[in-house]
């Protein structure tokens, strides 16, 4: 099937009785298979039969709330594609078309009101609280979303699935917890301007106030989470980070790292994350553990596998050059690590090698304020702790030369070393 469409709906068969006709006719138009899903909420007005017999399933959602009956339709479509919808006209179902002629293009389409070109006809202090939430949570989250609290979407069915378990909203902030949780897995979300009506008959479920109180205990929760290297583009935000430290911390590994790489011509960067490292780099190809951030680093057009430095998925001597940055310290200091990173490199290439120097007192002082700041950041995954001097051993066991010793605030060591045979 190729689309499910879902709207949750309370007493809505006056509504329900316009719309459905016209879904049809919309969905009918774009020659595709579909099902209509009417989430119920508990409804005494006729809605569920008239529903039905106008060709719509009708579920009845478990647990309460606008979540609840997001996630039960979630559950049950059967669709390559959902969409979300309200019932009450307010999405006019002829935008349908231009969204579902966008869905290459990202895993979420979202109908928006707050990008140029849109238009939202609603009372003044319902607009001026709406756009207040939405501007608080896209700068607070640091997310390039304008409309997070519009529920007209079309999403990709494998990403949403992904999200299912993970969940936790009861009521209206699933609209935004949906959308940080996706971006979050390295989805990619567009919007598109959309003009908004309100609701032709009836009146809303939804309350202002209180749903201004769910937004902002959302926010808190994904504030942490969205400053967790969970996050899909963890890296990139920091090096585009409004905190003067970070930033410059960021910039400093970028410009030593591609600095020394640059005159190579086949690159491979272990444990690339969305670091700008890897898109800066021509001839180069990034690998990580984390699906999220090799599927976020595809807006950069960049050559991406999903591997494990401990055994690297390459040819022997694939390489000229070897970039390994922050990455050792996270795993246990088995020599195989670095007979993998020589295995893949040609004789005579180069290895730039990165790691904190727990021996210096930059690093120590920097690590704690770094795990106060940031919880949940790197730093909490440090599990082996190199210096100087040991990782130069480490590297003269496996025939590595050092041609280059280089420091970030001289705490980061970055280490240029060739292969020799």
């Amino acid at each position: 099937m190729d689309i499910s469409i879902i709207i949750p709906a309370v007493n809505e068969k006056e509504n329900l009785s316009r719309l459905i006709p016209i879904l049809k006719d919309v969905l009918g138009a774009l020659r595709i298979s579909y099902e209509i899903l009417i989430i119920d909420g508990g409804s005494d007005d006729g809605m569920v039969d008239a529903a039905k017999k106008l060709g719509a399933y009708v579920l009845f959602q478990k647990n309460p709330g606008y979540a609840g009956a997001l996630k039960t339709g979630f559950r049950e479509a059967k669709g390559d594609y959902i969409l979300t919808l309200d019932a009450d006209l307010s999405h006019y179902p002829s935008f349908i078309k231009k969204m579902w002629n966008q869905r290459h293009r990202a895993e979420t389409v979202i109908a928006s009101r707050y990008i140029r070109g849109s238009a939202a006809y609603m009372p003044f202090l319902r607009k001026f609280l709406s756009k207040s939430l939405n501007l608080f949570f896209s700068i607070g989250l640091s997310l390039p979303i304008k409309d997070l609290s519009s529920g007209f979407r079309l999403y990709n069915a494998n990403a949403v699935k992904t999200l299912q378990s993970g969940l936790e909203s009861k009521n209206f902030e699933i609209l935004e917890e949906i959308l940080i949780k996706i971006y979050m897995q390295g989805f990619h979300i567009m919007e598109l301007p959309f003009t908004y009506y309100p609701r032709e008959h009836g009146s809303s479920h939804a309350r202002t106030f209180t749903f201004g109180v769910y937004f902002l205990k959302t926010f808190f929760k994904m504030w942490k989470l969205r400053n967790s290297i969970k996050s899909a583009d963890y890296e990139e935000r920091a090096f585009y980070s409004r905190i003067p430290p970070q930033r410059y911390w960021q910039r400093k590994r970028h410009n030593i790292i591609t600095s020394m790489a640059r005159p190579y011509n086949n690159i491979l960067d272990i444990g690339c994350g969305s670091s700008m490292i890897l898109p800066n780099l021509n001839n180069a190809v990034g690998l990580d553990i984390a699906l999220n951030k090799l599927r976020y680093m595809r807006r950069y057009n960049c050559n991406l596998v999903n591997g494990d430095i401990i055994g690297l998925p390459f040819h022997d001597e694939a390489f000229d050059c070897v970039i390994c940055s922050q990455v050792i310290e996270h795993v246990l200091p088995d020599n195989g690590i670095f007979c993998e990173m020589r295995r893949v490199l040609k004789p005579r290439g180069v290895l730039i090698l990165g790691t904190p120097d727990y021996d210096t007192m930059g690093w120590r002082v920097i690590e704690p304020l770094y795990g106060f700041f940031l919880p949940g950041g790197y730093g909490d995954e440090h599990i082996t702790h190199y210096n100087k001097k040991s990782l130069t051993e480490k590297l003269s066991s496996h025939h590595f030369v050092i041609e280059g010793i280089k420091y970030v605030l001289r705490s980061e060591l970055i280490l240029k070393c060739r292969r020799q045979d």
